[in-house]
């Protein structure tokens, strides 16, 4: 197993780049609300850094953040602001993924928009172009926080060179493996898969496939653990498939081989057997690779909580970084994550900027990582000392360096809609790679063509 070390930090602001995902992920949408909250240190504010207003003023702000693990510790920071000040008391509402910025999208429309809300990193510049969101720009003319983010995720908060959210965390995806099922296959337990061909090569090695021909176990299979999207923009090197300067990055040779890769894994297992296979797959105790009906998993560095909850025994689970498309093309990943904004027209920008300042300061993006176990923007917590005594966070830390965003482009808007329609009818045999990329390729362009 690759070894984290407490030094990788300090590569980190150097190296990283930016770039996308979407995704994905890090919230929850659960709505249960736990009695009890997680015991910690109550984060500090800074003295608000405007003129008070001679009544309290009562902010909203909206996640979808509702489960039974991310609730309690929202609510604690929140109430930890609350009790800093004197002057602003912030109500935090809980609306489920997705709905809660359909309806912040009326409610800016109607003039009665939320006084802040968790929203897509990914998507930043689309809401300032469309208006959507308040410039903090003339806040941080006055101050300036903008040096304790990671650069990257500072980067995408921008738009025509104005910043217009604040990030609060991102993600990176990492291979996870079943050690003792390595051992068991005679495959060195710390030695995972470095390239595609090894982890192909061991995935082999791993596979159960009963007398009857029915799959009992894989050690390996792209779409069931991680998606075809990882593994295309593996091979690109992590580049988006849409540039920020309008460059459509679809149809090259590197993605029509990790889609043809992708493919040849129900090629030699079988299609109907993969999807008969997968049907079995559940949550919790019953997720695949807990479950030991998978070997190898690339997701999320918060899938580690899934293990350390729920495996009999987390000791016999790795980490590595992604395998490479080939040696020396680098273990690039991509991430995603979610920024913190004031929605065009809400009532007390100056209020909602000082709880913006908060949320991403030191000791309230401590409580949340140190919580969920989740990355965060602020690049100082990220190497405190705490956080980086677990390896497996540490090592979460350090693949961030080999994590590329991909901001969607606002001369692109949607284009995903061009782009994953075409790639499933090609998985699903319906037209061949080289088809389906050329077509997306040109679809794209117009698109582009089309906001220029």
């Amino acid at each position: 197993m690759k070894k984290a070390k407490k030094s990788a930090f300090l590569l980190l602001a150097s190296v990283m780049s930016l770039s996308a995902l979407l995704a994905a992920c890090s919230g929850g949408n659960n709505a249960e609300e736990p009695a009890k909250t997680p015991a910690a240190e109550t984060p500090t504010a800074e003295q608000p850094a405007v003129d008070k207003p001679k009544e309290k003023v009562e902010l909203e702000f909206w996640t979808h953040w509702g489960s039974t693990t991310r609730r309690p510790i929202i609510e604690k920071i929140v109430s930890d602001f609350n009790g800093s000040q004197d002057w602003i008391t912030v109500k935090h509402v809980f609306l489920p993924y997705g709905e809660g910025w359909t309806k912040a999208l009326a409610q800016i429309a109607a003039g009665n928009p939320p006084d802040v809300i968790i929203h897509e990193i990914a998507k930043v510049a689309q809401r300032a172009d469309k208006n959507q969101v308040e410039n903090l720009s003339p806040f941080l003319a006055k101050d300036d926080i903008s040096g304790r983010f990671h650069e990257n995720l500072f980067e995408a908060m921008k738009y025509n060179g104005d910043v217009y959210a604040l990030p609060f965390n991102t993600d990176t995806r990492f291979l996870f493996y079943n050690k003792k099922m390595f051992a068991e296959a005679g495959l060195d337990p710390e030695k995972p898969p470095k390239t595609w061909a090894e982890l192909e090569e061991y995935a082999k090695k791993l596979d159960k496939i009963g007398a009857d021909g029915k799959i009992e176990r894989l050690g390996y299979h792209p779409l069931l653990a991680g998606g075809f999207e990882l593994f295309m923009l593996n091979a690109g090197k992590g580049e988006a498939w849409v540039g920020v300067d309008g460059k459509v990055n679809v149809n090259t040779p590197e993605h029509v081989d990790a889609l043809k890769w992708v493919m040849s894994w129900d090629e030699r297992l079988g299609k109907e057997n993969v999807e008969t296979f997968k049907a079995t797959f559940g949550s919790k105790t019953s997720e695949p690779l807990i479950a030991g009906k998978l070997a190898m998993k690339a997701d999320v560095g918060t899938f580690w909580t899934q293990i350390r909850d729920f495996a009999a025994n987390r000791d016999d689970f790795g980490v590595a970084p992604l395998p490479e498309y080939k040696e020396g093309a680098g273990h690039w990943s991509v991430g995603g994550g979610f920024s913190i904004e004031i929605p065009k027209g809400a009532k007390n920008p100056e209020a909602s900027w000082e709880f913006l300042k908060f949320m991403t300061d030191y000791d309230a993006q401590k409580y949340w990582a140190q919580f969920n176990f989740d990355n965060v923007a602020n690049k100082e917590v990220a190497g405190d000392a705490d956080l980086m005594a677990d390896p497996i966070y540490a090592f979460s830390v350090e693949n961030l360096a080999v994590t590329k965003m991909t901001p969607a482009p606002v001369s692109a808007p949607d284009f995903a809609t061009l782009l994953n329609p075409e790639i499933e009818a090609a998985i699903q045999g319906q037209q061949s790679p080289e088809d389906a990329l050329a077509k997306a390729q040109k679809a794209i362009e117009d698109l582009v063509a089309q906001h220029q």
